[in-house]
């Protein structure tokens, strides 16, 4: 399940979607993702998907590899689901077993599910299609307003990226250690719940001791190239809009009226 872990991840390709800029991105994503969230009605799923489809055609991002990672949040889709169909009261369609099934129930449990998927596709795409210098310089120059309240942006843009980036590295890390100890014999499927969660012990104090280990080499590796803050640092590719991010922003930005409309 973790090697099937995408997010985070950078896939490069020559794309109309690859060569927005940062902040376009950041923006036009976080409308996407808003919009989520307002959608209630089928026609306006409908439109999201749409959309989001759409800019997976034009970033020529496999398919295939979208739809695995996928499977790392299979589990709770599925639980989030389960847990909507039996558990939301309404008009009484099935029962079984002492659980009642509703069609309110369906129609949250189908909601909940499409909106988690579309969800992770959008944020997916965007680590997909945006370098990890290109993400921390958009979040610096996009939060930059923030530096009137003298809030460090540049931390913080740093340690967002940094954290995002992790995240393959560390589901890889995770899947390389418990391949390890299956070699020595240990056994994380059979036994009841306790069982299995002291089973993963021998499996998480490697990784965070690992994660602590990488930690410490990058800190080391951007003392080494003199790293101080972002002040005064030059940038070999300066952001700056062009006509497709004006373009893009306002296709996202009528998508996202539609979605409110419908």
């Amino acid at each position: 399940m973790f090697k099937d872990m995408t997010l985070g991840q950078y896939y490069p390709a020559e794309s109309p979607i690859h060569r927005l800029d940062p902040r376009t991105k950041l923006l036009t994503t976080l409308l996407y993702l808003i919009s989520l969230f307002v959608a209630e009605s089928p026609l306006a799923y409908l439109a999201a998907f749409l959309y989001i489809a759409a800019l997976i055609v034009l970033s020529k991002v496999s398919l295939r590899y979208m739809l695995r990672g996928l499977k790392g949040i299979l589990f709770l889709l599925l639980f989030s689901v389960v847990l909507n169909v039996f558990m939301t009261p309404g008009r009484e369609l099935v029962s079984f077993l002492g659980l009642t099934v509703t069609e309110e129930g369906l129609i949250r449990a189908a909601r909940l599910g499409l909106r988690i998927i579309l969800l992770l596709l959008g944020s997916s795409l965007l680590t997909f299609t945006t370098t990890p210098t290109g993400l921390t310089d958009g979040l610096e120059q996009g939060l930059g307003f923030l530096k009137v309240l003298k809030i460090p942006v540049h931390e913080i843009a740093m340690m967002m990226s940094i954290a995002l980036r992790f995240l393959p590295v560390l589901t890889e890390e995770l899947d390389k250690i418990e391949r390890a100890q299956m070699a020595r014999g240990a056994d994380f499927e059979s036994g009841n719940v306790i069982r299995r969660a002291k089973a993963l012990v021998p499996v998480l104090v490697p990784l965070i001791v690992s994660a602590f280990r990488r930690a410490s080499e990058l800190a080391t590796a951007m003392e080494a190239r003199c790293y101080h803050g972002g002040e005064g640092r030059t940038r070999m590719k300066p952001l700056r809009y062009r006509a497709a991010d004006h373009l893009f922003l306002g296709i996202t930005v009528l998508y996202f009226v539609l979605i409110i409309l419908l």
